[in-house]
C-alpha cells in the first residue's frame, strides 16, 4: 500500500549517491526523542532515503567518533533533532556547530536543524531558522515534513506544493489533536472509529497508526491495538515501529492470558529485528521485556538475566536513557545476589541523575520511573509520592497502572519492604483495589 500517492507528488525524491557518498541524511538526535526520530527514520527509508541512525548503522565496537565523522562527511544532508528533553545544551551546541562546518564548507551539504517543542531555542542557535514539529510531538506530519524533505533534498517548495503544505498543517493538527483527546478520555471505541475513517494524514506515516494503538494498548485493549498494527504494518512494511509495538501488545497479553503462543511470536519479531541489526534501545528494551515475561512464566533464572544484560546493554550504550536504566535496575533487583543488588542501587542512582527525583508533568512513564528508582533505593515514602503524582496525570491508563503496580509490588517483596513501607506506595494505587 505504501505512502499515499496524492501526497507524494509533491515529496521530492532523493538526491542520486555519487563520489564518496554513502548517507543521503545523517540524523543527530538524543536518545530521549528516540521515538520521535524512529518515525523519521521509518518514514525516509519508506522514501527511498538512506538514512545514518546510529544505533541502527553502529555496531558494538566500532569506533563512535571516528565512525560518526565518516558518516558525516559521506552525507548529503544532516537533521539535528532538538528538544528542550534532550537536558544537554553542550551536546546540542557540539552537534550544532558540527554541522554548521559541514554546511559551511560544502555548499552542497544541507543542514537542517528541527525542534520538537516551543520553547525558546538555545542561544547558539539563534541566527539559523529551524522546522518547527511541536504540534507532531509522535512523529513527523503535515506541512511541516514537505518542508523537510525539501530542505534536506537542497529544493524550494513551488506554489503548488507550498499550498498543498498548508493544507496539510491544519488537516494533521486536528488528526492529532482528536487521537490525543480520546487517549486522555479513554475512548478506545473512538480510537478505533479515527483510524478506520482515515484520511490523508493517517496515510503518510506509521506515526498516527502507532500513537492510536499504543493508546489502546495504554487502556489494555491489547487486542484491537494488535489488529490496528497489522494493518499498519500491512500499510507501512518497512516501519520499524509498528513491529515493536505489535511485539509490545502481544507480550502484553500473554501477560494477561498466560498464552505461551502469543510471547513466542513477540519474541520472532523482536528476534527477527535483532538480527537484522535493530539494536536501537526501544528494539533492545522491548525484547528484554519478553525475556522478564518469559521468566515469569517458567521461572527460568537465565530468563531473568538475559531480561536484565539486554536492558543493561541498551542503557550503556545510551547512558541518557532512564526507560532501559530503570529495568536493568529492577531486574538486577529481580537476580537478587549481592553483587545484582549492587548493580540495582548503581542504576537506581544513574536513572536519577538524567531523570531527576520529581515528576514530570505530562510524562506518565517517565514519572513513574523516577519513583521505581527511589523505591530501589529503599526511598518508599518518596516513591509513594511521585507514583501518586503519574496516576493523578494519567487517570485513564488502567492497564499501565497495573503494569506499575505489579511491578513495584514484586520489588518490594524482594527487598524486604516492612508493611509500613509497602502501605506508602500502595496508597497510589487504591483505585485498583476497590472491587477487587
Amino acid at each position: 500500500m505504501g505512502i499515499a500517492e496524492e501526497w507524494l507528488k509533491y515529496a521530492p525524491k532523493p538526491r542520486p549517491l555519487s563520489g564518496r557518498e554513502k548517507w543521503n541524511v545523517f540524523l543527530s538526535y538524543r536518545s530521549v526523542d528516540r521515538a520521535w526520530v524512529l518515525n523519521l527514520y521509518d518514514l525516509l527509508q519508506e522514501l527511498g532515503h538512506t538514512v545514518f541512525l546510529d544505533q541502527v548503522a553502529l555496531k558494538a565496537g566500532d569506533p563512535l567518533i571516528d565512525k560518526l565523522q565518516e558518516a558525516l562527511t559521506a552525507s548529503q544532508a544532516g537533521v539535528l533533532i532538538w528538544s528542550t528533553a534532550t537536558g544537554e545544551s553542550k551536546w546540542v551546541s557540539k552537534e550544532y556547530q558540527t554541522l554548521e562546518r559541514r554546511a559551511t564548507n560544502n555548499e552542497d551539504f544541507q543542514f537542517v536543524p528541527i525542534r520538537l517543542d516551543r520553547s525558546s531555542l538555545p542561544e547558539f542557535a539563534a541566527n539559523r531558522i529551524f522546522l518547527d514539529f511541536a504540534d507532531y510531538p509522535d512523529g513527523p506530519n503535515g506541512g511541516e515534513l514537505l518542508r523537510l524533505l525539501h530542505a534536506i533534498a537542497g529544493r524550494p517548495l513551488s506554489q503548488e506544493a507550498a499550498r498543498f503544505a498548508a493544507g496539510q498543517d491544519e488537516a494533521a493538527k486536528q488528526a492529532v489533536n482528536k487521537v490525543n483527546a480520546a487517549i486522555a478520555n479513554g475512548n478506545e471505541k473512538r480510537l478505533r472509529e479515527l483510524f478506520e475513517m482515515g484520511g490523508l494524514p493517517w496515510r503518510i506515516s506509521a506515526a498516527l497508526g502507532c500513537k492510536a494503538a499504543e493508546g489502546l494498548t495504554k487502556l489494555g485493549r491489547n487486542d484491537e491495538a494488535i489488529a490496528m498494527l497489522s494493518q499498519v504494518e500491512a500499510q507501512f512494511p518497512r516501519a520499524i515501529r509498528p513491529q515493536q509495538l505489535r511485539a509490545l501488545a502481544l507480550a502484553r497479553r500473554a501477560v494477561r492470558t498466560k498464552n505461551v503462543e502469543d510471547l513466542d511470536i513477540a519474541q520472532e519479531i523482536l528476534g527477527e529485528l535483532y538480527s537484522a541489526g535493530e539494536r536501537d534501545p526501544e528494539t533492545l528494551g522491548i525484547y528484554a521485556r519478553t525475556w522478564m515475561d518469559r521468566h515469569n512464566l517458567d521461572g527460568n533464572e537465565l530468563s531473568l538475566r538475559r531480561s536484565r544484560d539486554l536492558y543493561a546493554e541498551a542503557f550503556e550504550g545510551t547512558k541518557g536513557d532512564y526507560y532501559t536504566g530503570i529495568n536493568a535496575a529492577a531486574k538486577s533487583v529481580f537476580l537478587g545476589t549481592t553483587e545484582d543488588l549492587k548493580r540495582a542501587d548503581a542504576y537506581a542512582s544513574r536513572v536519577l541523575e538524567v531523570a531527576g527525583t520529581k515528576e514530570c508533568p505530562g510524562d506518565y512513564w517517565k514519572t513513574a520511573s523516577v519513583a521505581e528508582a527511589l523505591l530501589i533505593r529503599k526511598d518508599y515514602a518518596a516513591a509513594g509520592k511521585i507514583y501518586l503524582a503519574a496516576v493523578t496525570m494519567a487517570p485513564k491508563e488502567i492497564g499501565s497502572h497495573e503494569s506499575t503496580w505489579g511491578q513495584a509490588r514484586r520489588l518490594m517483596a524482594k527487598l524486604g519492604a516492612t508493611n509500613e513501607e509497602q502501605a506508602a506506595v500502595q496508597k497510589a494505587f487504591a483505585h485498583l483495589m476497590k472491587g477487587a
